[in-house]
């Protein structure tokens, strides 16, 4: 009888750092066994700053986890970001040795090898390198069209690289937790895995993930990757222009944020004041909801108009079922005001509902990361390249 198998997928954030369990069972559904979740130190944008707080965190975190799922932890799915991750596309092109020629199984490797060698800095290291479609003779296939005759081959691909002392950075303070690594995956990639089905992806959608230290972005055209990056600006620079205008502590600062913070200027949420809990003996000042509306509306303005820069012109057109956020900024309200504003497109927060375990995961767009991770890790299990095909990550790390 197939027994149950485990994948844990671990999140090294800005503000928190997450472990979660799953067992996939014989007949491939998943249960989530237990989440593992500290405050982040040592972190800043998604990147290590300072190893021995982090790692720290990741134990916190590691044993947390292992009490709830009770389940020894020896290996995980790791995501990595950082503002230095960058995705490209690239295309090879293969002219068949002689007229009319099979395409073989050779044939593909050797297109994909050109499609995959482009050049990036010196410094950086391939993440992913993911297949988006093949030609032949000027014909679109969707899956390589090894068996048919052809003259010209060619294999369009979107790579992910990064700076490979940072991604090492991460990686070591894993391990310096005993914990293997499985893989690495691009934060918004495992991110995708749970908030798209396959029809979404095929219609084209955007999946943004803002959360305190970076917003993270993957799109989708036609079932397959176009576009992927990091925008090193977050939920936590936010919450300093709420201190920086409103004169509040920080710690203030995020609760009018998450409390009191609505964009969407309607109604009672753009009148009157908000008077904090004075909780330190000092005078708290009374402040004015609409200015405090107007900071945050305008820092996330910026952040959306960044990542409107940084998509391909004229690439919205191709997304036809609109923008899916995660992430814990997804949750300020009035949001999806502020995003259509920018793209004229639907706007969703997603849930995931084919898992099982504690429901309340599923609805937690700070959870995606982490639940994606597992989902990832069962598309390989199966056997099933997902729309993205990984390699092992010590070659995509430093094999180019």
């Amino acid at each position: 009888m197939a027994k149950s198998k485990y994948h844990v997928g671990l999140e090294i954030g800005t503000s928190t750092t997450r472990m979660v369990v799953a067992e996939v069972k014989p007949d491939l559904s998943v249960k989530i066994l237990g989440l593992g979740q500290s405050k982040s130190a040592g972190v800043r944008k998604g990147e290590i700053q300072d190893v021995n707080q982090a790692r720290a965190c990741i134990k916190a975190t590691l044993l947390e986890a292992e009490d709830l799922s009770d389940i020894k932890i020896g290996c995980v799915f790791l995501a990595v970001t950082g503002g230095h991750i960058r995705g490209l596309n690239n295309r090879g092109t293969f002219r068949l040795p002689g007229e009319n020629v099979e395409v073989m199984n050779d044939h593909i490797i050797e297109v994909e090898d050109i499609a995959s060698d482009t050049s990036i800095p010196s410094d950086h290291g391939y993440i992913h390198t993911l297949s988006r479609n093949y030609r032949l003779d000027g014909q679109e296939h969707r899956s390589p069209p090894i068996g048919l005759f052809g003259n010209t081959l060619e294999a369009d691909f979107h790579l992910v690289h990064g700076i490979k002392t940072r991604i090492q950075n991460t990686m070591r303070v894993a391990k310096e937790c005993a914990i293997e690594i499985d893989d690495i995956v691009f934060s918004p990639l495992a991110s995708a895995q749970v908030a798209l089905n396959r029809e979404r992806k095929e219609a084209g959608a955007l999946v943004v993930d803002i959360g305190a230290g970076t917003t993270d972005y993957v799109l989708y055209v036609n079932g397959a990757i176009f576009a992927s990056g990091c925008i090193p600006i977050g939920g936590d620079h936010i919450q300093n222009d709420i201190h920086l205008v409103t004169h509040v502590p920080l710690s203030k600062a995020e609760k009018l944020k998450l409390e009191y913070g609505d964009v969407s200027a309607e109604g009672q949420s753009a009148a009157g004041t908000i008077k904090l809990d004075d909780d330190v003996g000092l005078d708290v000042p009374e402040i004015e909801r609409s200015i405090l509306n107007k900071v945050i509306a305008a820092r996330l303005n910026e952040i959306f108009k960044i990542l409107e820069s940084r998509l391909p012109e004229g690439v919205t057109h191709h997304i036809g079922t609109g923008i899916y956020l995660t992430g814990g900024v997804s949750k300020t309200k009035g949001i999806s005001k502020v995003v259509n504003d920018v793209f004229s497109l639907p706007v969703f927060r997603p849930e995931q509902t084919d898992l099982s375990g504690t429901t309340a995961y599923f609805k937690d767009p700070q959870l995606f990361t982490t639940l994606g991770l597992i989902r990832y890790a069962q598309i390989l299990e199966q056997g099933d390249k997902p729309s993205h095909s990984p390699l092992n990550f010590f070659s995509k790390l430093f094999g180019k």
